[in-house]
């Protein structure tokens, strides 16, 4: 018996019918093989509209349905169910977009309608070869992990656990914070961070509804949405937590010393350390790499010292396992390092720091203890602060790092606060870009406080004098380009704000979790509006910086978000799986086993009874790697079978049917399985 196709091709608005004559288009589709009926409609993805395939289906007989509009990406989902509710199948339809491929791309109006005609043929043709397909629920598990314990995660491991569900919050340092308790006061109100910070961090490690494990890295994931397994590895501290008591005499006697990466390598920390007083959990690391003991075989100070017997140095390294329904990647970000920049002096000229470096000087805990001083001592009587070190840039980072403004506005106010209004500060920017909550009127106080804004990038910073007033400065050189004439400003301390960038693991993370990256290297959201959080493998979402470039208050709206996403699983206790997934016909497999090391989710296994590959479906993802690659045509994706695909491709080639007969997609399919068997 003959399918009878409904078609419905949308106008957007005038997104799509601004350049594509909808009504020609759906006349059109009315004349092709199958077709029961065509409409055009203003929106398509409203009520009325799909209430107009609803009554459609139940009123005509319609056994598939094909609509023409935006993106799979935004709507599929909303019209496979509506097809649900009207009582057909939701695997019978097929969308195709119109608006991307044709209306936002082509200039001529009679070329993107015709094009957006053979986009209809196409997938006219291959929706009468959409078989069936049926969606299974699979149970839950109720924990969630929260990888990354900066302000992000730990916003995220809070959320979850006041509704009442287990959290584990996994944090590859021997401490959470992040960078956030690298900071002194947050703009544009001027808060103390710590006082915003310390007690998230102390209400995590008080929270029994929060499984701490900081010095840990996630190692491996396995599973499939709702049922990942997670192995932790867990990096001995040689400190038994339960008897330190944070007294911190390890750390007076300890008598090695080594630059601070918690102060960014300007100041320095013991062999045996923690990052700051606040440090949760407030328990020092020994840090192996530069330990007497364990470089040379003797010392041993801090355990001689040790009040409690808590220096432990037999510990291991262990493997925890652990069973979660959902996951939360929180990993935060990276600061460019400039010094391959070396137009601007960094790591040549001591005053020459980066604005983290300019976060340390400035906190009380840091290693001026928040008093700004060059390395004499002295405090500087001028400033030039450089925007967009490596952000903008086609040469390193051609996105904004969004932060970079506001935190300079914030430097410009600390350092008239703190030495005196008396202090040039000089600001070289391209765009000044303040955009957020409160942050416009900052940028106008921090104006009327006397700091003089230069639109320029600096060509270079040297220590090179040509007047008396240059000699023992530094000299930014630079074109204001609203002046239109360059500049040599000379300043005693420079503070360059750089980029924001990935995290410099992020590929071999994004490996571990299954996860994509954008073009800008940051994890990739499943769609920049309607997803933000969720990413393309079901139950990993995302939070914080790790996305892209974030100030705290989107970071800690972004956890919220994420937070909700995974409660929403756990909460619901079972989750849908689609079974757009790999099948393998065990008539034709050879097994050759290609498919098995080429599986990126380890969704395929090879059984030695029979010599064929069999896939588990629970773990396959339907990416498709395994049947673009296959010898032998056995690994075939459901729903995206040859046969469709080879009547997709017919469609588009002959949309009038004229040339190719309509029989020859069954022949191209039929020919090429024989030669593969």
């Amino acid at each position: 018996m003959a399918n009878r196709i409904g078609v419905y091709v949308c106008h957007c608005g005038t997104n799509i019918a601004g350049k594509v004559d909808v009504e020609t288009v759906a006349t059109y589709a009315s004349g092709l093989k199958n077709v029961a009926v065509a409409r055009d409609y203003k929106f398509m993805c409203s009520d009325p509209g799909q209430e107009t395939i609803i009554r459609d289906i139940r009123k005509l007989g319609l056994t598939r349905v094909v609509v023409a509009s935006c993106s799979p990406r935004l709507h599929e989902k909303t019209f496979q169910n509506a097809c649900l509710r009207a009582g057909l199948n939701p695997f019978l339809f097929q969308m195709t977009c119109i608006r991307e491929h044709c209306s936002w791309v082509i200039e001529d109006r009679d070329e993107a309608t015709k094009k957006a005609e053979h986009l209809v043929a196409a997938a006219v043709n291959r929706v009468n070869h959409h078989q069936e397909l049926y969606s299974r629920k699979e149970k839950v598990h109720p924990d969630v992990m929260v990888v990354g314990a900066g302000i992000a995660g730990i916003q995220a491991a809070l959320d979850i656990s006041k509704a009442g569900f287990n959290v584990h919050l996994v944090e590859r340092g021997p401490s959470i914070g992040g960078h956030m308790a690298q900071f002194d006061k947050t703009f544009p109100t001027l808060d103390c961070a710590a006082c915003i910070s310390t007690p998230k961090m102390v209400a995590v490690s008080q929270e029994r509804r929060i499984n701490l494990l900081t010095y840990s890295e996630v190692e491996k994931v396995t599973g499939f949405v709702g049922n990942y397994t997670v192995t932790v590895k867990r990096k001995p501290r040689y400190v038994n937590e339960n008897l330190c008591t944070g007294c911190g005499l390890c750390m007076e006697k300890c008598p090695k010393k080594v630059p601070s990466e918690f102060d960014e390598g300007i100041g320095k920390r013991k062999a045996i350390y923690r990052n700051s007083p606040q440090s949760v959990p407030n328990k020092p690391v020994i840090d192996v790499e530069n330990c007497t003991f364990f470089r040379k075989g003797k010392c041993r100070v801090c355990e001689k010292n040790c009040p409690s017997g808590a220096i432990d140095f037999t510990q291991q390294e262990t493997e925890l396992v652990l069973d979660v329904g959902s996951i939360i990647l929180a990993t935060g970000f990276d600061t460019l390092d400039p010094t391959p920049l070396i137009t601007y002096g960094f790591g040549r000229y001591p005053e020459v720091y980066t604005g983290l470096q300019f976060e340390r000087i400035n906190n009380a805990v840091g290693p001026t203890g928040g008093k700004i001083v060059m390395k004499n001592g002295k405090a500087p009587d001028s400033v030039a602060i450089v925007h967009c070190v490596g952000s903008r840039d086609v040469n390193h980072h051609p996105y904004c790092s969004r932060v970079c403004c506001m935190y300079a506005l914030k430097y410009d106010h600390l350092i008239k606060d703190k030495i005196g209004h008396h202090v040039k500060v000089y600001n070289f920017y391209i765009d000044m870009r303040c955009f957020g909550k409160g942050y416009e009127e900052f940028y106008r106080r921090v104006q009327e406080e006397g700091v003089t804004f230069v639109r320029g990038r600096p060509a270079e910073i040297t220590d090179q004098a040509k007047t008396p007033q240059e000699e023992g400065k530094l000299v930014v050189v630079c074109e204001d380009t609203l002046l239109g004439r360059t500049l040599r400003v000379p300043v005693d301390m420079v503070v360059l704000c750089t980029a924001m960038e990935p995290r410099k693991d992020t590929a071999q993370v994004a490996r571990v979790f299954g996860v994509s990256q954008g073009t800008d290297k940051f994890f990739l959201e499943e769609h920049p509006k309607l997803g933000p959080v969720s990413t393309a493998t079901d139950g990993i979402f995302l939070a914080g910086a790790c996305q892209g470039p974030k100030d705290i208050p989107d970071a800690v709206s972004h956890a919220a978000g994420a937070a909700c996403q995974a409660l929403a699983m756990a909460a619901r206790g079972e989750v849908t799986i689609s079974p757009t997934t790999s099948w393998i016909n065990p008539d034709i497999c050879v097994g050759c086993r290609i498919c098995v090391g080429l599986c990126p989710y380890s969704a395929i296994e090879f059984d030695e009874r029979r010599h064929i590959a069999v896939v588990n479906e629970a773990m396959c993802k339907g990416c498709g790697s395994c049947a673009g690659y296959c010898p032998s045509g056995a690994a075939q994706i459901r729903h995206f079978t040859e046969k469709a695909v080879f009547a997709e491709i017919e469609g588009l080639l002959d949309p009038l049917h004229r040339i190719i007969p309509a029989a020859v997609v069954d022949d191209l399919w039929s020919s090429k399985m024989k030669q593969e068997a």
